[in-house]
């Protein structure tokens, strides 16, 4: 059964930036998507960015543009997501998610972990 496992998170000030994973473990990830999501506090769950991992072609939403790189290690079955230029309104919950595509029906979820901006 497949498993996603997110670490990463963590509270840093307006400005900084972090870098999140996503180990997945339990399929070989070559021919999949994942897609890192994002649920803030009394809001619906947002897609942030995804990865097709056969090819490495990536998706981002307007709100993280410039700002989030999205990348994998297919030999490390991990999926990154770098965030720069961090804002108090990307604190969130972040969770990453298989699908069969971008965009497509989530698969499978990790736990999450949670970002905090603050000054």
């Amino acid at each position: 059964q497949l498993q996603l496992v997110e670490s990463g998170g963590g509270l840093v000030q307006p400005g900084g930036s972090l870098r999140l994973s996503c180990a997945v473990s339990g399929r070989t990830l070559d021919y999949y998507a994942i897609g890192w999501f994002r649920q803030a506090p009394g809001k619906e769950r947002e897609g942030v960015s995804c990865i097709r991992l056969s090819t490495g072609s990536t998706n981002y939403a307007d709100s993280v543009k410039g700002r989030f790189t999205i990348s994998r290690d297919n030999a490390k079955n991990t999926v990154y997501l770098q965030m720069n230029s961090l804002k108090p309104e990307d604190t969130a919950v972040y969770y990453c998610a298989f699908s069969l595509r971008c965009g497509g029906q989530v698969r499978s979820w990790g736990q999450g972990t949670q970002v905090t901006i603050s000054s």
